[in-house]
């Protein structure tokens, strides 16, 4: 008895809830509650029932969310394009904030082939340093132009000889310095395609390594996804990788003269625009997205492609080996019997 009366009151109190909730004005809960509200407590609002379903869809409390999470979504070009979008800004939100997952390569078969590439590529990009914007960017790639599908993958947001200022200062221990960009220095790249209504994130969000380059002395910071993809050369996986290259002077301000995407395949040759276009739509269309806690599980994925291109390159310096020590036997023998034949 006394169980059923507790169950009593806690139906009764979920209804009286649910009643004070659905009779307050819904200018009150969007204007003083929702518009408060993270991503995730959004979405679990929107689960409690169908009055804050409703109220949860709504694209301006998305379009919030997404603007201040990547600012570039407020140029005009990305924010047409967006509103074409089945579901608007939150489309872009599922499609782009967990970290793309696409490793799995087993079911590929299971895939219908790719569509015929978009005829144009936009890519979103936002650099954050300790939580603050610091870059963002709009790049149009018109796959149709240049030779772009023939020739090597490459999306480059700045203009030659252009500089963007940074809020950082160089100092003269190199370690402790590029240890502060990897902690705080954050990167998203979203890729949309307008034709296909769909988008995805290609970078690892934080850093994956952070080095000086050994000629220039600039310094390199790197992202990168690795996902299944198919080349000429590989069956396997791919890594998608995003290059900031900054320059300066110790004390001064660090400049940033290139931010870039290229993709690399495991035999550590660089796939074509066409090869990495359909590869990125497929991660678009088939790839997990999931969020990842540790920034080292990145680093480790980003190891482990580099190691299997080592692996890769090693037995291929093997069999070329063995191949040059076959030829070389072949070739001596046939001197020899020539010179016997010679000397009969």
């Amino acid at each position: 008895m006394a169980i059923a009366s507790t169950e009593s009151k806690m139906v009764s109190s979920s209804s009286s809830s649910t009643s004070s909730i659905t009779t307050m004005h819904h200018d009150i809960l969007h204007t003083h509650i929702l518009t408060h509200l993270d991503a995730a407590t959004l979405a679990t609002t929107a689960s409690t029932c169908s009055h804050l379903r409703h109220l949860c869809m709504d694209n301006d409390l998305w379009k919030k969310i997404c603007t201040e999470t990547w600012p570039s979504l407020l140029d005009s070009t990305t924010s047409h394009v967006i509103s074409t979008f089945p579901n608007g800004h939150r489309s872009i939100f599922s499609d782009a904030f967990p970290t793309l997952h696409h490793f799995s390569s087993h079911s590929k078969s299971n895939h219908p082939p790719s569509p015929p590439p978009p005829e144009e590529l936009i890519s979103a990009v936002d650099i954050h340093y300790k939580g603050k914007p610091v870059f963002s960017r709009v790049q149009r790639t018109e796959t149709k132009k240049n030779m772009f599908l023939t020739s090597s993958l490459y999306i480059g947001t700045l203009e030659p000889n252009e500089l963007v200022p940074t809020p950082v200062k160089f100092v003269r221990k190199n370690e402790e310095w590029m240890k502060n960009l990897e902690e705080n220095l954050s990167l998203s790249w979203i890729i949309i395609d307008p034709t296909g209504k769909r988008s995805a994130n290609v970078s690892s969000r934080k850093p994956v390594l952070v080095r000086r380059h050994w000629l220039t002395r600039d310094m390199e910071i790197l992202f990168a996804v690795t996902m299944a993809g198919e080349t000429r050369r590989s069956t396997e996986m791919v890594q998608c990788m995003v290059k900031v290259t900054c320059c300066g002077k110790v004390g001064g301000e660090l400049y940033m003269r290139e931010v870039s995407l290229v993709m690399e395949d495991m035999e550590g040759g660089e796939v074509s625009g066409k090869e990495g276009v359909g590869i990125l739509m497929k991660a678009m269309e088939f790839g997990e997205r999931k969020k990842v806690s540790e920034v080292g599980e990145m680093k480790e994925r980003y190891e482990r492609f580099l190691g299997l291109i080592r692996e890769r390159r090693e037995m291929k310096f093997k069999r070329q080996k063995v191949r040059d020590g076959v030829s070389t036997i072949v070739a001596f023998v046939v001197c020899v019997w020539f010179c016997y034949l010679a000397g009969l």
